[in-house]
Parts: structure tokens; sequence; C-alpha cells
């Protein structure tokens, strides 16, 4: 034993004193092809920019003029998905702030200029639209708002324009939007960006800066340029001037309105005799009507009202004509194309130069992919993880055949005296093959998780009332495939996503402590160890151990304690950002993976049981739900002996 002891540590030994002569600089692959390991394989995709600029990159003309940031450098940085130290960032923000405190809440802006709409944090086609309009450094720039949040891109957008503001600011002029505030940027992505990329500080750098943006313009004394639409409270350009904008917008008065306000839908058609309407798309703020655009251009001596706010599916939309003058009264410029991913449509700039006005289209451009709300990989990847645990569990569970599990009692070698072993018998084969299903349930849904996810959430909302279509489900794959398509659909899905958040705030601070303690008592009040926000441990746990119950074991997912994310039953949770949609900051890079966060995942599955088994009694229930649902479950008949695969 010893000797070959002895002689395993030589050979040992001696292979180590053996170095292959392997060449890691070259790799081949399956087809018999040698790559270069040390070189990118697609070469038109530059690589990631890995470092922070030094202060020559930073600085303007290799870092010999400190008082403005090299902006042809920034912009391939940022296009490389670079970020900067925070000492730069906070210097361009900062730096950008003095320029915009100096201008008034109504800039004067003259002929030529190119009048852009929303960005939403959509960098790469921030690009686009430059290389449409014109290089800032020879191109005269008027942005409406909302350079932020929906999109994951919103620092990089911010920090571009600040830097360009900062290089031209007599030529480049930037309006605030409904987006430029704490209350949306908290609720929608802006601030969990500025958190993942940055730190906090930046995001409320950039609060502050966007209470110095200007509310509103006019161009070559003709047109009123604002974000979003008349109030009943603004009469003359001078009701704008008087407004203090420095401050986060109220939720209601002429400020909340130039930012939220939209023309009624059927503007110029419509059978109302007022001006104003409630906006029930937004939750505050109104509808204006043609009548109430007319009168104001005519009170002001103006020729038109060109806004932004509203997806546009070609980018723009041109009102009615005034009857004074034959030109449109309202038109709508929006910048984001392919919104959110998932819109389709074409973006718009507007060109006005010589009395001649121009619309230029653009399409989106490819971008970098970002899960969704910045989630870790980790996160994401737990549909799929549970989905490979039950698919364990089901094929230990199935170790046991039907005929296996209803042998007949003689086969047991059982006298008539043990008729109280012979039920004990029956009573275990019924659970055992009550786990089968209830975990081949679960499979299912964890199946349908990771392959529809984006399509059961996008349908869901489409219902308005969080629900699938009974049905829907039953279908598969290729029924709801189609369900959703262009532009109306998809702006129809994300409709809950325009309107005001709901006021929130923290749990941990004294205002959400206070608010929390003056409201009566809840689920969420108790001693109980809180649920996971994902419940997916505990639906198994619960699939498992309570197969004998006629309740599905999915119904754990909808307790209290555990509410659905974008549910009503929502408003009762005191985090910030508790709401959002799923469909926010959505990307068809990877369709299968949209949308997926821990948020949404008790929905979806909550959805999967009430679209396939809300409607099947309990006497059917196992035996229906076997084949349809977990794929692995025993058919009565002439099927009894038939299985299916997972």
């Amino acid at each position: 034993m010893t000797t070959q002891v002895e002689r395993a540590i030589g050979q040992i030994q001696e292979s180590h004193k053996v170095i292959p002569d392997v060449d890691f600089t070259q790799h081949t692959l399956e087809n018999g092809e040698v790559v270069s390991t040390t070189e990118r394989v697609v070469k038109d995709v530059q690589a990631p920019a890995m470092a922070v600029p030094t202060p020559e990159q930073f600085w303007a003309r290799g870092g010999q003029d400190r008082t403005k940031p090299d902006v042809a450098f920034l912009k391939n940085h940022f296009y490389r998905e670079g970020r900067l130290t925070e000492e730069q960032a906070l210097w361009i923000i900062e730096k950008g702030t003095e320029v915009l405190r100096r201008e008034p809440n109504v800039l004067q802006v003259d002929a030529p200029i190119t009048v852009c709409g929303d960005i939403h944090g959509q960098y790469y086609d921030l690009m686009k639209l430059f290389e449409v309009g014109g290089s800032p450094a020879d191109t005269r720039y008027l942005f409406l708002g909302d350079y932020v949040d929906r999109g994951y891109f919103s620092i990089e957008c911010v920090l571009y324009l600040w830097s360009l503001k900062i290089w031209y600011p007599e030529t480049l002029f930037l309006l605030r939007g409904n987006h430029e505030c704490r209350h949306l940027t908290d609720y929608f992505t802006f601030k969990l960006e500025c958190k993942h990329k940055y730190s906090e500080r930046i995001y409320d750098a950039c609060m502050e800066s966007f209470c110095a943006l200007p509310l509103a313009a006019v161009m070559n004394k003709q047109f009123l340029c604002i974000h979003g639409g008349l109030s009943p409270e603004l009469n003359t350009l001078d009701d704008i001037r008087a407004i203090d904008r420095f401050r986060e917008p109220p939720t209601h008065g002429l400020m909340c309105d130039i930012l939220w306000a939209d023309p009624v839908e059927d503007f110029g058609t419509e059978k109302t005799t007022e001006s104003f309407v409630h906006n029930h798309v937004r939750g505050c703020s109104y509808f204006f009507t043609y009548q109430a655009a007319c009168q104001f251009l005519e009170r002001n001596n103006l020729l038109s009202i060109i806004r932004a706010h509203e997806a546009q599916d070609a980018g723009y939309r041109m009102y009615r004509k005034t009857k004074s003058t034959g030109f449109p009264s309202v038109m709508t410029i929006f910048s984001a194309p392919n919104y959110l991913d998932v819109y389709n449509n074409k973006a718009a700039v507007l060109k006005y130069e010589s009395n001649v006005m121009n619309i230029r289209q653009f399409n989106c451009t490819p971008h970098p992919y970002w899960l969704p709300n910045f989630m870790d990989v980790f996160t994401w990847s737990l549909p799929f993880v549970g989905e490979k645990i039950t698919d364990m569990l089901v094929a230990v569970l199935n170790t046991c055949t039907k005929e296996e599990l209803e042998e007949e009692e003689d086969e047991l070698g059982l006298t008539s005296p043990a008729s109280a072993t012979s039920e004990e018998s029956m009573e275990r084969r019924k659970v055992i093959k009550n786990k089968i299903m209830a975990v081949g349930r679960m499979a299912r849904v964890f199946a349908l998780l990771r392959e529809e996810s984006e399509k059961v959430s996008e349908l869901k909302s489409v219902t308005g009332s969080n629900k699938l279509p009974y049905g829907t489900l039953a279908s598969g794959q290729e029924g709801i495939k189609e369900a959703i398509n262009g532009f109306d659909d998809a702006r129809k899905s994300d409709i809950e996503n325009e309107r005001l958040p709901p006021d929130l705030y923290d749990a941990d601070s004294e205002e959400g402590r206070a608010i929390i303690s003056s409201q009566p008592s809840t689920p969420l009040d108790r001693d109980e160890p809180p649920v996971p926000a994902n419940g997916v441990a505990a639906g198994i746990e619960a699939a498992i151990s309570d197969a004998n119950s006629p309740i599905s074991p999915l119904n754990r997912f909808s307790s209290p304690q555990s509410p659905v994310a974008g549910s009503p039953s929502t408003t009762t949770s005191f985090k910030r950002g508790h709401a959002r949609q799923a469909s926010l900051g959505t990307t068809m890079t990877s369709p299968s993976t949209r949308r997926r966060s821990l948020e949404s995942t008790i929905s979806l599955i909550q959805g999967v049981w009430d679209g396939q088994a809300n409607k099947i009694s309990e006497k059917d229930e196992l035996d229906a739900l076997t084949n349809r649902m977990a794929g692995t479950a025993v058919e009565g008949g002439e099927n009894d002996q038939q299985r299916t695969s997972q």
C-alpha cells in the first residue's frame, strides 16, 4: 500500500514538471474555425468603457480648459456605457444648474430652431436625434422636457444635455417636463438608476437642477412651446412668468397644468361646450378643447401651441387648424422612438426655418440590455430556478405509477380484518397523488412564467381588471402570441403608467411612521414573519404540505400578506415605488425575460391559476387538471396508462 502511495505521489510530481504547450490566445470553435481570444468577435460594437475619465479626458482641450467638459469624449464615453466620477457628474449638474437658474420662466427663442419632444432616458436614440436634427454646435435646439424615467439611460441623457447647455447656453434650451420632479422619478426608474450607477447624492443634485428648468418658451414670437398644455388659470403669458418655478410641481394649479394637460381626444369635433374637462387619464389637470386653444391663441396673438407629453405613432400629430390663420392650433412632438421598446412608434423633431416648418422622423437605435428595474441576475433567475426545482420534485414524487397507486387490496395480501389498514393505504395513495399534481401545477406555472411572462403581463394590463380572460392561457402560447400588437395596444397596456402616481412615503421615515400609526390595522400589522416578496418558497411548501386541501396551493400567493404588484391591494403598502407597473422600462432584446421581477411573480402565478382553474369544480379538479396543468398525471378510463412528459 505504501509503495502504491509513493508511486502515485511520484507520478503527480513528475506530471507537474511537464507544462503543456497551449496557445491560450487562440480558440477553436466547434466548426473548426480558429478565433482570437484577445480580440472582440463583433468588431463593429465598441468595447465597454471600463475606467472613469482622467482629468485630461474629462476637461476640454485635453484638460487645459477647466470651464467646460469635453462633450465629444463624453458622447462616446456614455455610448460605451461609461460612467464618470461622482465629482465630475456633480460638476456638470451644478454648472448646468447655474446656467438654467439665470433663465426666465418663459424663454424667447428665435428661428431657425429644432424642437424636440420627450426623450425618456433613451440615450442611444438621443444620439440619433442629433444626427437627424444637426450638430448642437451649429443648430439651435429647444427640448420640451421629460429627459428621464422609463428608459434605462436617463442619467446619461441628463449629463450629456447639461454638458451641451454649458457649451451652448444661448442656442440650446431645456424646458421642464412632468417627469422632472421627485414624485415621478421616485415612482419610476430614475432614482433607482442614479443610486445604481452613482449615488443618491447625484439624484438629489438632479432634483435641484430640475427645479431650475424654465417652464415655457415663445418661439419666433409666434408659437408657445410647453410640455403639457393649457390651464383654466392661464390667460396671458404673464401668468406663467409669475410662477415660482423653483420647487416641486404641485398636483393642481397652473404649474401642474402646464406640465400635465392634454388636448381632448376628439379635439376639434368635441361635443362639449366647456373649455376644460377633468383629465381622467392622467388623474390630475385637464383636457383642453379646441375652443380653449383658439381663445388662448387669439388672446395672446400667437399662431400655435407646440407641446410634447404624449406618445405618437408617427412621432408627431397636427390638430385642427384655427379658422383665422389656417394653421394647426396644436402640435404634439414626441422624440422617443419605439417607446419602452414595445410601442413600435417613430420619433420626430420639428425644424422651423425661414417660416417653413418641416417634420423629420427617425427610427430607434439598438441599445444595451438592462434587466427590469436594474435587477440582479440572481433575482431575475428565480423563475428558472423555481421551474427546475419543481421539475425535480415531480420526478421524485412520480416514482410510483397510477397502476401501483391503485393496486387491488388482495394484491397487497390484506385480509378483511385489515380493512382499516387498507383505508390508510388508500388515503396514503391519495395524498401522494395530490402531491404529484400540486407540484406539477407549480412546475407548469413556473414554465409559463419563464416563457410567456411578457405577454401575460401585457394581457392582464389590457383587461383593466388585472386578470386574464378565462380560457386565454388554456389556448397555449399560440393563443396569446398575437393578443397584443401595434402602437394602440401597447399604449392601452401602458395607460396606467401615464397617471399621476399616488402619494408615496417611506415606511422608515417619521412621516411614514405617523401615517402608518394613523391607519386602521391591516394584515400587514400582524406579528407573523413576513412572506418573501416572491412567495416562491412558500408556494412550493404549501403545495407539498397541503396537497389534500381542495383549495389550490396557488391561493397562498394571494394572501393579504403578499399583495400583488400593480393591484389595488398594494395601495396599503408604504414603501416607495411599490405600485410600479410591470411594463416599465421594458426591452425587446430578450423577449423571454422582459418584465420579469419579484414584484410581478406573484401576480403572474395567480393569473395562471385564475385563467385555467377558476371555473373547475372541486370534484373535477384532481382529474381534469392533471394533464392540463401538471403534464404528469393520470387520466381515467381508456387513458389510464397514458403519461405526458413535462
